[in-house]
């Protein structure tokens, strides 16, 4: 695979046009990742002969042309039919059922799956409703609608024809019940009665912020944004999810994906435990006298980000222990709770399991304790920087990245999440990156006492984490 090129990180025009691309998408993801955006921002200049980035910032202020094809160039999705099984699980049995019975009265439905890209899930959804109403669909009014902020996967989703891989997950005897061959060799088209029942519109998820977005994005019964809020500035995520809650009817359901929930949603929405499954709900009627509050401003990119904030861990720390021969994972030592110690964790814990296989040598067994553990918990930012350190040791850099990044999401001031961050990065040659992600560690772990250990540290204190990091960071860190 070809390696992106290096971004011009000190030409002005290039931060600015960064500071737009990101301030118009939302995308913080490529907040530190200049030489992939500056790959696909490549790609939109020789298309508009543009010379260099200013030329290109000029475009763009001029074009929601240029616009959309620049979206469509950062935003492509890679998704196919009846993706996370267990979500699906769950929405036959449970979620959609609850949501017809609850409108039987009025029969109507209204169902919203945001960021549907080349729409298998808005689909997907489709298929389920036709196949639990059954014969009573032509009573019913169902609302289905499939939103992107990218033009180009919505004319394919309209197109509603597929490939193989898109059709991977199914069966030959489904392919055949929900789809006919397509004009083109391998594909198919999706059957009219399925088809029929979604609609697809463009949408940028940051106008429901601004206030901006349609008047009809409302009174959802269930609205499905997965794998969306990983791509934003995290008060924007907080944002956004009281934006889709205010657009929820009372009763009504929410899901995210699994590396997007936060302890912090719960003063929004009612958390709801199913199998696999990041699912909210709105209070229902009796409790929607409380109106859902109203969404701050989002942050403005140019801005500097403000101090993390720090909170208690999510669970329990455990006990210390006793030293330990070192696996090729370290056991991380007892959580220093942040800012009142919890009780100690019962040494049966999930992960207490994690660590006590891990320290054993047994990374294959730990990391099935560890995913099972992060099905029931998706919150738990500990959790999260095991799965990371795991997927590192089995030689997995972009799973520990991922996992990293979801502990920082979930808790900003995890010292030693930035810190082991900032080593993956490093070591995938991401070196400005991973260096931003180890001074964030260090300005962290400089708030806390210079001998006192790191929670999830290993034993390690604020001091020995600056003498770890300084080889990196050069002779200045302090």
């Amino acid at each position: 695979m070809r390696a992106p090129s290096a971004a011009p990180i000190h030409d002005p025009a290039f931060a600015a046009l960064k500071a737009a691309v990101v301030a118009r998408t939302g995308h913080h993801y490529y907040a530190d990742k200049d030489d992939l955006l500056w790959e696909r921002l490549r790609a939109r200049l020789r298309a508009a002969a543009a010379p260099d980035a200013a030329a290109y910032l000029a475009r763009l202020n001029g074009s929601e042309e240029e616009w959309a094809a620049l979206e469509a160039e950062i935003t492509i999705g890679e998704t196919f039919f009846f993706r996370y099984a267990e979500q699906f699980a769950a929405l036959r049995a449970t979620i959609l059922p609850e949501r017809i019975a609850a409108r039987a009265e009025d029969r109507r439905l209204r169902v919203w799956s945001a960021a549907c890209s080349t729409g298998p899930e808005t689909y997907s959804l489709a298929i389920l409703l036709h196949e639990l109403l059954g014969e009573r669909l032509p009573d019913w009014r169902i609302a289905l609608t499939g939103t992107d902020i990218n033009r180009d996967v919505l004319a394919t989703a309209r197109r509603a024809e597929y490939g193989a891989w898109a059709l991977r997950s199914l069966s030959p005897q489904e392919r055949a019940r929900y789809f006919r061959r397509g004009a083109r060799e391998n594909t198919w088209v999706l059957r009219p009665e399925y088809r029929g029942l979604a609609r697809f519109e463009p949408q940028n998820l940051l106008h429901l912020v601004d206030g901006t977005a349609s008047l009809a994005l409302t009174d959802y019964d269930v609205i499905l944004c997965r794998n969306v809020l990983i791509y934003f500035h995290p008060d924007t995520v907080t944002a956004v999810v009281r934006a889709l809650a205010a657009r929820l009817r009372p009763g009504g359901w929410l899901l995210l994906g699994h590396a997007e929930p936060n302890p912090s949603f719960s003063e929004i929405l009612d958390p709801v435990s199913l199998p696999g499954t990041a699912a909210y709900r709105r209070p229902p009627e009796e409790r929607a006298s409380e109106p859902v509050p109203a969404a701050p401003p989002p942050p403005d990119p140019a801005a500097p980000a403000p101090p993390p904030t720090r909170r208690a861990p999510i669970r329990a720390p455990r006990p210390q222990t006793h030293p330990q021969a070192r696996a090729p994972v370290r056991s991380p030592a007892r959580v220093q709770a942040r800012p009142a110690a919890p009780a100690p964790a019962a040494p049966d814990t999930p992960l207490a399991a994690v660590r006590r296989l891990a320290d054993a040598g047994d990374l294959d067994a730990s990391w099935q304790a560890c995913r099972a553990a992060l099905q029931a918990d998706p919150t738990d930012a500990r959790l999260r920087l095991y799965e990371g350190l795991l997927a590192r040791a089995r030689a997995r850099p972009e799973e520990a990245e991922r996992a990293f990044r979801g502990a920082v999401y979930l808790d900003k001031g995890f010292v030693m999440a930035h810190y082991h961050l900032g080593l993956t990065l490093i070591a995938a040659g991401r070196r400005e990156a991973g260096c931003r992600a180890l001074a964030n560690a260090l300005r962290l772990a400089a708030g806390l006492p210079a001998q006192e250990s790191l929670p999830e540290g290993d034993g390690l204190t604020p001091a020995d984490l600056v003498a770890a990091a300084r080889p990196f960071l050069g002779a200045g860190a302090s």
